[in-house]
């Protein structure tokens, strides 16, 4: 329900971009950031850090967009996003007894297999070097490409990328992980 609730609004900013273009999109994306906090507030009495995290970036890049009247800002919103992910990712392998990606992945995992720490390592060390370079994707098709390539691209080619990327990482632990040991019978 929540990675469905996310996606919400990224198909308001979609619907309305091939509706009434980017500034229009660009605003509806805001209020459906912020509605997307209520819903958050609503449904688990807490606010999910990436949501508010990305609504900040929205609300700062989006407002730039629209006072400015410049695509630029609203175009590196998602390469910022990005870039802070990578970097929280190689922030976690300090901070904290678990890497950020074993936070994530372990409980897709942890009920069958058990995953050693040094595989959990490596797997997020390729979540910094990915969430770097799709943030350099971004600005990439950002600056080189039309808006409305860009736009599919962010709609798509980044959710499609992540996805992939995570059932990669996914099946990659499964195929190296241990079966999780068999519980004493009382």
């Amino acid at each position: 329900m929540q990675a469905l609730s996310a996606l919400a609004p990224l198909l308001a900013f979609f619907v309305t971009y091939t509706l009434r273009g980017l500034y229009a999109a660009t605003a509806v994306l805001i209020v459906a950031m912020l509605a997307l906090l209520g819903f958050d507030w609503l449904r688990q009495r807490r606010i999910p850090q990436l949501h508010a995290l990305s609504t900040l970036l929205v609300l700062i890049f989006g407002g730039a967009t629209l006072l400015l009247h410049n695509r630029i800002f609203i175009q590196w919103k998602a390469t910022l996003f990005l870039w802070l992910l990578s970097a929280a990712f190689l922030a976690s392998g300090w901070i904290g007894e678990r890497t950020l990606a074993e936070r994530c992945l372990a409980p897709a995992l942890e009920s069958w297999r058990t995953v050693s720490a040094a595989l959990w390592r490596r797997v997020n060390a390729w979540s910094v070097a990915f969430y770097a370079a799709l943030g350099g994707a971004n600005l990439a098709v950002a600056y080189y490409a039309s808006e409305r390539a860009w736009v599919y691209f962010k709609v798509f080619g980044l959710a499609l990328l992540t996805f992939a990327f995570l059932v990669a990482q996914l099946l990659w632990l499964a195929a190296r992980a241990q079966p999780a040991a068999a519980e004493p019978a009382p």
